[in-house]
């Protein structure tokens, strides 16, 4: 932000570089509270990779067969119920992240820092713990499932899914982590970028 005799002029915008640096060190600060966060994506994203691996290695499902179509239904509302507990999880655990954190967005705010900016650290922050948590959570998901298979199956566990399956599985697990960890951020990211910065710096934390 620079100034004049006749007051502010204007805001600078600081550089993604920048951003990216403030988001990994805000993680190394606050690392219990990312790894709280990052372990309600692992857990959603297990489950997720876990039921998708097991489809993988069942036999197709059969259209005719009315308790298969009822077991998939089942499999696909508990997927959809865990992602939204992770969504709600994270979110909370951002909204707490704002809470400590009110004199540093204040004070960033009062040398000049954009809404715009603001919401763009808690974009990258989310986004770098929701990529990190569902790698972890792919392969926690999918290791349990192969290691069943491959006590059940034998070395033909091995060959029974493709690597352009299993690379599939991946893009989906970390796909969903990513959008599960940014949806949950959005209505953090605007409290924080909405936050008055006087009204801020007054606050005791």
């Amino acid at each position: 932000m620079s100034a004049t005799k006749h007051g502010i002029k204007k805001q600078v915008q600081l550089p993604w570089s920048v951003a990216l640096r403030i988001s990994w060190l805000n993680i190394r600060v606050r690392l219990l509270r990312a790894l709280i966060t990052a372990a309600g994506v692992m857990l959603g994203v297990a489950f997720f990779s876990a039921v998708r691996a097991a489809n993988l290695y069942a036999p197709p499902l059969d259209p005719n067969d009315p308790a298969a179509i009822e077991t998939a239904t089942r499999q696909t509302w508990l997927v959809v119920m865990s992602l939204l507990m992770s969504t709600v999880g994270i979110s909370n655990s951002m909204l707490m992240a704002v809470t400590e954190r009110y004199k540093e967005i204040g004070t960033m705010k009062c040398l000049g820092a954009l809404d715009s900016f603001i919401v763009k650290l808690f974009f990258l922050e989310a986004g770098m713990l929701g990529m990190v948590a569902s790698l972890l959570g792919f392969l926690a998901g999918w290791g349990v499932v192969f290691i069943i298979n491959l006590f059940r199956q034998g070395a033909a566990a091995l060959s029974a899914v493709s690597l352009v399956e299993w690379l599939g599985l991946l893009g989906q697990a970390m796909a969903v982590g990513v959008v599960v960890t940014v949806v949950a951020t959005i209505l953090p990211a605007i409290r924080a970028a909405k936050m008055p910065p006087a009204a801020a710096l007054r606050v005791e934390v």
